[in-house]
C-alpha cells in the first residue's frame, strides 16, 4: 500500500508580512497531482491543518476545496488535529465527511478505532492519534502522570490492544502529533512542553509498522518506521536550509517500509545574510539571493541610516532586519525578544525568580509551583476551547 505522509499545513499563516495563502493553494494543487501521478492509495495529514484555532475564512475555504478535490479522486484521506487546531471545530461533521473518504480523527477517546483500508495483502489499520494535551486527557486514558510520554504511552497501549485483536498479518500505521526525542526543532513550532518535559521517546510507537508524525517543521527520520514529514512551506528563517517535502511511503506485505521524499513547491527561497550594510549591498557573492526572502543581520559598529530601504534597493524581498555590531561586548542591551528566543515559559519564569531574588536559581519547590501554574493555565485554556 502506498501513501503520502504530510503534516503542518498551517493554513492561514503568513511569513512575516507576506500572505502565504497563494503558496498554500499551490501546495494543495501539487498534493492532488502527486496523488494522481504516484497512484497513491491514501493521504495522511498529521495535524496542524490550520495555524490557529479560529482560522480566517480564506483558509477555511482552501481547506474545503482541498477536501473536495481529494474526495473526488476517490483516495482515502486520514487527518488528525494538531496543537494549533481546534479539535472540536476541525472535527465538525466528521461522520458525514467520512462517507466521502475523508476520515477526521480529532477525539482522543477514539484513537483505537482505526480506518481500515485493504490491498492485495490484507488490511492496513490507520490509527489517528490527535494532539494530546496531557492535563485534559490524563483521566481519559488512565495515565499515571499528566505528561506527554504518559498519555501517549497509554493511548498507544489502547492502539496495540486493538491491533492484537485483529486478523494476523494486519499492518498498522499511526498518525501522531508530538515532539519525539531526536527530532530537530525550528523557530516556527509552538512550544508543547508541559511540566518541563516535551519530548517522548520513539519507543512509544513500538509495535506499529509506521508512525506518521507531525509538529516539527523539518522533514526527518527518527528511525525507519518513525518519521516527520515536516511542513510543506517554510514558516521561519530558521528553516532556510530545509528541503520541504512529503514522504511517499510504500508499505510492503510484511510491513516493510520504503520511503522517498517528494519535493513541494517553493514560493520563494530564503536567505540569511550577515555583515556590514555596504558589504551586503556590494558583494557580488550575494547576487544569487536578490530574488529571495531575506533576513539580514547588520554588523556595522554604528547603526546605518535608513538600513531597510537601502537593503531593499538590492533585495526587494527583504523581510527581517537585526543588528549585531561587531566587536560589541555583551552589555545586557539585547532586545527582549532576543533574550527570550528559544526559551520555554518555565525557563523564563525561573529566570524571573532568580532576577527578583538578586541571584541564585529557583529551587525544586519553586519550580514545581511554576509547573503547576503553567499546567493549570493550559488546562483551563483547553477546557474553554472545548466548551465553545
Amino acid at each position: 500500500m502506498k501513501f503520502l505522509h504530510t503534516s503542518d499545513w498551517h493554513l492561514g499563516r503568513s511569513f512575516h508580512r507576506v500572505n502565504l495563502l497563494g503558496a498554500q493553494a499551490a501546495f494543495v494543487d501539487h498534493l492532488v497531482e502527486a496523488v494522481r501521478e504516484h497512484e497513491v492509495d491514501a493521504v495522511l495529514v498529521a495535524g496542524d491543518v490550520y495555524d490557529r484555532a479560529v482560522p480566517p475564512l480564506p483558509a477555511v475555504e482552501l481547506y474545503d476545496r482541498a477536501l473536495h478535490r481529494l474526495a473526488d479522486l476517490g483516495v482515502p484521506t486520514v487527518m488528525i488535529s494538531g496543537n494549533h487546531d481546534s479539535a472540536r471545530r476541525l472535527g465538525v461533521g466528521a461522520g458525514l465527511i467520512g462517507r466521502a473518504g475523508i476520515h477526521l480523527r480529532t477525539d482522543p477517546a477514539g484513537c483505537a478505532d482505526p480506518v481500515l483500508l485493504a490491498d492485495d495483502h490484507g488490511d492496513v489499520a490507520f490509527y489517528g492519534l490527535p494532539y494530546l494535551e496531557p492535563v485534559l486527557v490524563k483521566d481519559t486514558f488512565g495515565a499515571e502522570k499528566a505528561g506527554h510520554e504518559a498519555v501517549l504511552g497509554a493511548a498507544m497501549d489502547r492502539i496495540r490492544a486493538d491491533l492484537a485483536g485483529r486478523a494476523a498479518g494486519t499492518r498498522s500505521v499511526v498518525l501522531a502529533h508530538a515532539f519525539v526525542t531526536g527530532g530537530q526543532a525550528s523557530d516556527s513550532e509552538r512550544d508543547i512542553a508541559v511540566g518541563g518535559v516535551e519530548a517522548v521517546p520513539a519507543s512509544v510507537f513500538d509495535g506499529v509498522d509506521y508512525a506518521a508524525l507531525g509538529h516539527l517543521h523539518g522533514c526527518q527520520t527518527i528511525n525507519e518506521r518513525v518519521r516527520y514529514s515536516g511542513s510543506p512551506l517554510a514558516y521561519s528563517f530558521s528553516e532556510a536550509t530545509h528541503r520541504k517535502t512529503m514522504w511517499l511511503v510504500d508499505l510492503g506485505p510484511a510491513g516493510e517500509i520504503t520511503a522517498e521524499r517528494i519535493d513541494t513547491p517553493v514560493p520563494r527561497p530564503l536567505a540569511r545574510l550577515r555583515g556590514r550594510l555596504e558589504d551586503l549591498l556590494d558583494d557580488p557573492a550575494h547576487t544569487a539571493y536578490e530574488d529571495s526572502w531575506i533576513e539580514a543581520t547588520l554588523t556595522d559598529p554604528a547603526r546605518p541610516e535608513d538600513p531597510m530601504a537601502r537593503l531593499a534597493a538590492r533585495f526587494p524581498h527583504a523581510l527581517s532586519l537585526a543588528f549585531d555590531p561587531e566587536g560589541r561586548e555583551e552589555d545586557g542591551t539585547a532586545s527582549y525578544a532576543q533574550r527570550l528566543k528559544g526559551r520555554s515559559d518555565q525557563e523564563i519564569a525561573e529566570d524571573f525568580v532568580a532576577h527578583v531574588r538578586g541571584g541564585g536559581t529557583a529551587d525544586e519547590a519553586e519550580r514545581a509551583v511554576l509547573r503547576g501554574a503553567f499546567e493549570a493555565v493550559r488546562a483551563e485554556d483547553g477546557r474553554q476551547e472545548a466548551g465553545r
